[in-house]
């Protein structure tokens, strides 16, 4: 995958896990937001490694 696909995936990974943890809020559910809260995370970390891709190259 490319830089610009890992980028994407991070986006929306992002976006899910402030759903699920949204609502993991509003309806007191704290698995939901644990598990909203791991989705981000694996977001920031597709969008770093989208980020190294960019600087080195979509062969890293």
């Amino acid at each position: 995958m490319g830089e610009f696909t890992d980028k994407l995936d991070a986006a929306g990974n992002k976006i899910a896990g402030n759903i699920k943890e949204a609502i993991g809020k509003a309806t007191d559910n704290d698995k939901l937001v644990a598990e909203g809260k791991a989705q981000e995370l694996k977001g920031t970390g597709q969008d770093v490694k989208g980020s190294v891709k960019g600087a080195l190259g979509d062969n890293v």
